[in-house]
């Protein structure tokens, strides 16, 4: 009997010290910080997706531009920081140009992946008056004449750049092109001033131009047509052969964040990704929302980090 009562009374105080202590707070419980690497769409883009992911968690998602270098700026920042799930990073290939470029010391492996969130596809475009209605055209013209394309892309190893010498190499003008830096955004006012003939950048860029009819969007240069442009070509289809070149961009954190917080951010990433505002502004903006969990997002960075490398090795953009 006697031990009965102590067994009892044990039994009490230990249900009395688990009431007592304090629960397992819920991931996050301070704020997260996504760092954002390039401006433009890749901004507004993932300004909105922050917001929206703030509805489905109990702490905020906080978007802070960290641009420059390619994206290494902002991949620096991100990899040197505690990994709590209380860093994340909107990424994209990026982290493959820029690591096989020689911009960063470390490749895709550094960070964990939470979710592939949307593509977009890089278009050319030329100006109306030109008198190019494919890339055909246009690589005959420039050949026939024996003078230098003048084309516009985004800075030595970024992923237009990438996309430009691809298509050049596929025309065969390699040799017979001028690159033109320009300042972030400006691709359309180049071409209209005619300091560049061809500009290689997100369709967003150039959409109201080509309604308007002051510039021509030669096409894209994914494997297919793309929703925001239905009548506009792929690149195959213009003359430059198979080409698949699109650019993902999705979440990850430092490698070893706990698989708890991976867990919590991909499902607010799912639930924004899905939403109808989100999925309004991939229309507006011009962007295709494709989700993919955390698994299947790690294996496309992989398959795609091969792939960027392989490229970026046969045009001589290498420099690791």
């Amino acid at each position: 009997m006697q031990k009965g009562i102590i067994a009892s009374v044990a039994l009490s105080a230990a249900m009395a010290v688990g009431l007592c202590a304090p629960a397992r707070a819920e991931f996050p419980e301070k704020p997260v910080e996504m760092t954002i690497l390039f401006g433009s769409t890749a901004q507004t883009i993932g300004q909105l997706l922050a917001e929206l992911m703030s509805r489905h968690l109990p702490q905020p998602v906080v978007p802070v531009a960290r641009t420059g270098a390619g994206g290494a700026v902002g991949y620096q920042h991100v990899h040197g920081t505690a990994p709590d799930g209380y860093n994340i990073v909107w990424n994209s290939n990026s982290i493959s140009t820029v690591h096989h470029g020689g911009g960063l010391p470390f490749d895709y492996t550094a960070f964990a992946p939470v979710a592939k969130i949307s593509v977009e596809v890089p278009a050319i475009a030329v100006r109306a008056d030109s008198g190019w209605e494919t890339l055909s055209d246009m690589a005959a013209d420039i050949k026939s004449a024996g003078r230098k394309l003048k084309v516009g892309a985004s800075g030595r190893g970024s992923f237009t750049h990438l996309a430009t010498e691809a298509i050049l190499a596929a025309l065969d003008l390699s040799d017979s092109a001028i690159h033109v830096p320009y300042d972030q955004g400006r691709a359309p006012v180049e071409l209209l001033a005619g300091r560049l003939d061809a500009a290689l950048q997100w369709p967003g860029q150039f959409v109201s131009h080509h309604e308007a009819g002051t510039l021509r969007i030669l096409c894209v240069t994914s494997a297919a047509r793309i929703s925001q442009l239905p009548d506009v070509p792929t690149c195959a289809e213009s003359g430059a052969g198979e080409m698949d070149i699109v650019m993902w961009r999705g979440l990850a954190a430092p490698a070893g964040t706990p698989p708890e917080a991976i867990a919590r951010l991909e499902e607010a990433a799912r639930l924004a990704a899905e939403s109808e505002e989100f999925r309004k502004a991939a229309q507006t903006i011009g962007f295709e929302v494709e989700f993919a969990g955390h698994e299947a997002f790690g294996e496309l960075i992989a398959r795609d980090d091969t792939i960027i490398a392989d490229l970026m090795g046969q045009l001589g953009l290498t420099e690791q």
